[in-house]
């Protein structure tokens, strides 16, 4: 296509020749238009070499073009392979980020249900543990109740209360400080009220009460030192000492001299001593219980007639009884009515927490 345009160029730049004139005849004298047909000769052979010399130029630089294009066309051509290529290795690339951000999202799934599987567990745990500690302190204060209402226990009382804000005090929860705050109330209440030492007077109730059986009675206190006497005279005065020793004591069964103030010990049988013995324990375990109870006019009531009975039954004299007595007058003089202040504030504190926390659910804490 080139070579079309360049001969076709050509042919336009060649000039339009003159007609042609018949040549004159040999010997003829020349004419003045063969110089010019000879000039247009040359100015045609001269466009023609210029036209060949243009078209072989253009031929040469359509070449060099084509040459070019076809680089250009085959740069091209590795560009496109390449970017194709590289288009493959991006989606390759693409489509292993997003398997990868799916594994991610998966893990990142699974990893947010462990959390709150394990934040479910450690609030039932919590829960657990806070519901252990409440049990615990429950029973404390209800201990603390009953040995104040039943038996005036303080100390015993201070020492459930004391444990129950202990145990408290290591749970350490905020939900708890108004717990605490009345079981502290109630403590201090406990510390300002008089000592009474309800076990230790209980315990001397019952030592006396063992006592009992080791306490001679009157009358056998008195036999036995007559018969002394008058088996000391026999054996100091012979067959006549000894009779007259019967003797008397036939006599002085006749009279008895004895003191208004304190009338001679009754002379008991072995069964009625057994009583005796019996009814003055049971009138001592008496006592044990009104103490316990706090009731002061039952109290003092058998242990006066305790002392009653071990002055009219019993030898004073002896060691046993002695020390019966001396315990008994002690405990007479004890003081056993006290105000006792009762637990309402703590038990009150502690139904309003269990409260809360069944109204607040499993994740309440």
């Amino acid at each position: 296509m080139n070579g079309e345009t360049a001969a076709s160029s050509a042919a336009a730049a060649v000039p339009e020749l003159p007609p042609a004139v018949p040549e004159p005849a040999r010997g003829g004298s020349p004419r003045p238009s063969s110089a010019l047909a000879r000039i247009a000769l040359l100015i045609s052979l001269l466009a023609l070499a210029i036209a060949g010399w243009q078209w072989w130029e253009t031929r040469s630089r359509a070449d060099i073009l084509q040459e070019e294009l076809a680089k250009r066309l085959s740069e091209g051509d590795n560009i496109a392979r390449e970017s194709r290529l590289v288009s493959k290795q991006t989606q390759e690339t693409l489509s292993n980020l997003q398997g990868k951000v799916g594994a991610l999202e998966a893990r990142l799934a699974e990893s947010q249900s462990q959390r709150l599987a394990l934040e479910a567990a450690y609030q039932e745990l919590t829960r657990s543990r806070d519901d252990r500690v409440l049990a615990e302190v429950e029973q404390a204060v209800n201990l603390a109740a009953q040995q104040l209402q039943l038996a005036g226990n303080v100390e015993a009382a201070l020492i459930a209360l004391q444990s129950a804000d202990a145990r408290l005090a290591r749970a350490d929860q905020a939900q708890f400080l108004p717990l605490r705050k009345m079981l502290i109330q109630d403590i201090e209440r406990l510390k300002a009220l008089p000592l009474v030492d309800i076990p230790g007077l209980s315990l001397k109730l019952d030592h006396v009460a063992g006592s009992v059986d080791g306490m001679p009675l009157g009358f056998e206190s008195v036999s036995r030192g007559e018969a002394s006497k008058t088996a000391g005279a026999a054996a100091d005065g012979g067959f006549w000492s000894g009779l007259w020793g019967d003797l008397w004591n036939e006599i002085s069964q006749l009279v008895r001299i004895g003191r208004l103030d304190r009338p001679d010990p009754a002379v008991l049988s072995p069964q009625n001593a057994f009583m005796l013995r019996e009814n003055l324990k049971l009138r001592l375990i008496n006592a044990r219980l009104a103490l316990l109870q706090r009731d002061s006019r039952t109290y003092r009531e058998d242990i006066k007639q305790a002392q009653a009975w071990i002055e009219r039954y019993f030898d004073v004299k002896a060691k046993p009884t002695q020390d019966a007595l001396a315990t008994l007058r002690q405990l007479s003089g004890a003081r056993l009515t006290l105000e006792i202040p009762a637990l309402d504030d703590s038990l009150t504190a502690l139904r309003n927490v269990k409260l809360g926390r069944d109204k607040g659910g499993p994740g309440a804490h």
